[in-house]
């Protein structure tokens, strides 16, 4: 009797772990996750070359990755974007020349086949500070650090996403907090804070639109706009963030990548910044 019953309690116990493992097989189903990320170096090396020049070299880095979750009538898709690049050219210290941290959370709940209603959450901020030369190659000073500035912007709204290469979000009700942690800067009154402030608020409206597309065989385009207008203050000044990837895959191991960074903000610069980073170097997706 004694055997029948432990035999019966571990029939059951296994029964069960396999439902468990089951279930979770089942809900692993639902996500989905990728994964690129790409280094790129460049080295120039002159002894006694008459034409003349200097000894410089170059490193760039990208990682890109995507989680996104999917079931019924939920869509949750999370990307997380880090990019950092340096230089030196000659008797030059060492120089930045690329530095982002983006992360990107959005969440839909599906009310038609193609319409959701939409909750955005966007934070972007750097790792290292960053420096302003001047003519002086030995002046410079610290422009911008660590969550200095630090962007944190959330919104409520309706999207549209027709299939998954594209998406588009309109939020009439959106927030946007500057963050600017760094003594100096703060007194300087940098990225639109007030002097001595840490931090500036704004309300307003938000729209984000997003393409990912394989545009032709081994070429992979991506893009995310971002548009932000405060209702406060200078609503007519309308804060843009436009990004472009475009990855061209060689081989498993090698391929080419060019990315571009548009951004108007008046509160930071009156004038359009604009940054191209062009590489061909080694890739990893997973």
């Amino acid at each position: 009797m004694i055997k029948k019953a432990t035999l019966l309690i571990t029939l059951v116990l296994f029964s069960s772990n396999i439902l468990k493992a089951q279930e979770q097989t089942d809900t692993l189903q639902y996500w989905k996750f990728n994964g690129v990320t790409s280094v790129n170096f460049s080295q120039v090396s002159l002894t006694n070359w008459a034409p003349g020049g200097e000894n410089s070299y170059a490193f760039n880095g990208l990682l890109n990755l995507s989680l996104n979750y999917s079931k019924d009538k939920n869509d949750w898709a999370n990307t997380l974007d880090i990019g950092y690049g340096i230089q030196k050219q000659g008797d030059q210290d060492i120089r930045k020349t690329d530095d982002h941290i983006d992360f990107i959370s959005k969440y839909g709940r599906k009310i038609s086949k193609t319409f959701f209603v939409s909750a955005m959450l966007n934070f972007k901020t750097q790792m290292n500070e960053g420096l302003k030369y001047e003519s002086d190659p030995d002046t410079s000073y610290v422009i911008s650090k660590f969550l200095a500035p630090g962007y944190l912007q959330a919104a409520l709204g309706m999207e549209y996403k027709p299939n998954e290469a594209f998406y588009a979000v309109l939020s009439p009700i959106a927030g946007k907090l500057t963050m600017v942690l760094d003594d100096t800067l703060s007194a300087r009154g940098a990225f639109g804070v007030d002097p001595g402030s840490k931090s500036r608020m704004e309300l307003g409206g938000s729209a984000a639109i997003g393409v990912k597309k394989e545009i032709m065989k081994n070429v992979t385009f991506n893009s995310t706009l971002g548009l932000f207008t405060n209702y406060i203050e200078n609503i007519q000044n309308v804060d843009l963030d436009w990004k472009v990837m475009i990855n061209m895959k060689i081989n498993d191991y090698l391929s080419a990548n060019l990315n571009t960074h548009l951004v108007y903000d008046d509160d930071m610069i009156q004038d359009l910044q604009f940054k191209e980073v062009f590489g061909v170097g080694l890739t990893y997706k997973f």
